[in-house]
């Protein structure tokens, strides 16, 4: 698997292609949520992916990550995403894992936060994330924010 990290305006166009249909296949799709999934953030964001090995067209899995200021005050990870037949083995969390470290190595800071699922508290309780704030709808899904420290 090959994991790559690159600011919007050095992404090619089929890169860019791809992170947007994988994002639109989960969470437009997959998710039954029908709303734009272009929300003018890509441009100031790093995009982190991984190829698949068997086709290095295919993007796998993704995260978008913000300096702090960009996003919220801290650093942010958003948008994470495994394509759903790489579900499995552990890939979403070596992908936060991945993401978080990027964090540190880009910015020089552990303190990041995230608009996250409800459903994947537990998920992001074992990176670190803690609960902070009321719980909220986005899209007509509940979420929290997590702030890593």
């Amino acid at each position: 698997m090959q994991w790559t990290i690159k600011k919007y305006d050095k992404l090619t166009t089929n890169e860019f292609h791809n992170i947007l249909q994988l994002r639109i296949e989960v969470f437009v799709v997959e998710q039954n949520c029908p709303y734009s999934e272009l929300d003018g953030k890509d441009k100031i964001a790093y995009h982190f992916f991984a190829f698949a090995e068997e086709n290095p067209d295919q993007i796998i899995a993704y995260t978008r990550i913000f300096k702090p200021g960009d996003y919220y005050k801290k650093a942010a990870i958003g948008r994470v995403v495994v394509h759903p037949n790489f579900r499995k083995d552990g890939l979403g969390y070596e992908l936060m894992v991945k993401s978080i470290s990027q964090i540190k190595k880009l910015f020089n800071t552990d303190e990041i936060k995230i608009g996250a699922q409800t459903y994947l508290r537990k998920f992001y309780n074992s990176l670190g994330f803690k609960k902070q704030g009321e719980d909220y709808i986005e899209d007509g899904i509940p979420h929290i924010y997590m702030i890593k420290k």
